[in-house]
């Protein structure tokens, strides 16, 4: 299945009324990780209320210890910081990587922005060395547009 192919399941996801807000992101982190083999832990992190630091959301994926991840710390606190996508091919060649699993050789981490305001980022860690392209960075800048619309 192509990025293409996924967008409209994710709108579809989205606009599901009869769905909570959680519950429509738990399904599309279950969607991106059971459809794209290299998605190994797929998951939501929002800025915790006033605080400098995230806070998880919702996530498939193996168990984390990182609930919550001072702004500055790991690859997703850089992003809270920078506003920027980051596309990390090979984890261990990060200093400031936050070690989730063993298993996990890559991570892309793409914000969310609200009125101009990053308010979170979709987290994805991968098993597989170098997977992620400028068509993943794409794709998920659509998804947290189409998140954006429904924390908006």
């Amino acid at each position: 299945m192509t990025f293409q192919d996924l967008k409209p399941k994710i709108k579809s996801i989205i606009s599901n009324d009869n769905l909570t807000v959680d519950e429509r992101l738990l399904k599309i982190c279950d969607t991106l990780e059971r459809t794209i083999a290299y998605y190994n832990w797929v998951g939501f992190y929002f800025k915790n209320g006033d605080k400098n630091e995230l806070k998880l959301g919702p996530y498939v994926g193996e168990p984390t210890d990182h609930t919550i991840i001072p702004f500055g710390k790991g690859i997703c606190g850089q992003v809270a910081l920078s506003n920027q996508n980051f596309v990390v091919p090979d984890v261990t060649a990060q200093d400031n990587y936050i070690a989730c699993s063993i298993t996990v050789k890559a991570e892309i981490v793409v914000p969310i922005f609200v009125n101009g305001e990053n308010i979170g980022q979709i987290d994805i860690d991968s098993n597989t060395p170098n997977p992620f392209t400028a068509d993943d960075e794409r794709f998920l800048e659509f998804v947290c547009t189409q998140v954006a619309s429904l924390l908006s």
